[in-house]
């Protein structure tokens, strides 16, 4: 596995084309892969898997995050969305690609990690008895996060709780009974992002169908409680939406442990 790291020059009209996207940002992406073909896109649901997620720092800072099973080659975007002068130096191709093997060998449990994913927290619903279920987004940063929660014991991790001297707010339930953590946990929910845009047309020239998704990042810390699993989870993704950006979850020391 590896993980890359792409900077988006954002005057380039490459990039705001990319960066409106996500549609044609994973197209690009998943371009970067020689030996992939488009009919390989369904990969096996139990394998590692190409993920993306786009992380703006600044106005002018948008970085672009791919793990991958094999290494990418960027010089299309670097092209499209980069700087390609710069890129001319053999020694600064215009991206940066890191095997992720040493970091994935060296989790154990116990280890305390700070975390960014970006995810599309979904769940199913019917209104009516009945009627069938349907997918709909969580929109409220406490469902929001009571969905990764929920995730976190099979996803080989437990997001770090808060001291008691170090909380604000009190838990509780919400209007409709379910659980509210108040502040109770490492961990915030940000960066909301309604998304809606066509799929490519069909072969025959007809309009895609519309696609309409929430996604939220979420940063924080976490603790490790089943390695095997929590590798899982970095190579094969969270939840939804995947082709667009949503799933990855990146680890990073915490201050003080490097």
């Amino acid at each position: 596995m590896f993980l890359t790291r792409f900077r988006m020059n954002t005057a380039r009209p490459g990039a705001r084309r990319l960066l409106s996207s996500p549609q044609v940002l994973h197209a690009a992406v998943m371009a970067s892969f020689p030996a992939l073909l488009p009919t390989d896109a369904a990969v096996s649901p139990d394998g590692p898997r190409v993920l993306w997620r786009l992380d703006q720092n600044a106005r002018a800072e948008v970085l672009l995050y791919v793990v991958s099973p094999d290494s990418p080659d960027l010089t299309h975007l670097v092209q499209q969305a980069g700087w390609p002068a710069a890129a001319a130096d053999p020694k600064t191709p215009g991206w940066q690609t890191r095997p992720y093997a040493p970091l994935l060998d060296r989790l154990a449990e116990g280890q305390r990690w700070a975390f960014r994913l970006t995810a599309n927290p979904v769940h199913n619903i019917r209104r009516k008895p009945d009627e069938p279920r349907k997918r709909t987004a969580h929109l409220t940063p406490v469902h929001q996060a009571a969905w990764l929660l929920d995730r976190q014991t099979r996803g080989g991790f437990r997001v770090v709780e808060k001291p008691q001297s170090e909380r604000l707010l009190p838990g509780g339930t919400t209007y409709n009974n379910h659980e509210h953590h108040g502040d109770r946990y490492e961990l915030t929910v940000g960066d909301r992002c309604g998304l809606a845009f066509d799929k490519s047309r069909s072969e025959e020239g007809r309009r895609g169908s519309r696609v309409s998704l929430v996604t939220v990042t979420f940063d924080g810390r976490l603790e490790v409680t089943d390695p095997d699993a929590m590798r899982r989870t970095l190579t094969r993704g969270i939840g939804k939406a995947k082709a667009y950006g949503c799933g990855l979850l990146t680890l990073a020391p915490l201050a003080g442990t490097e």
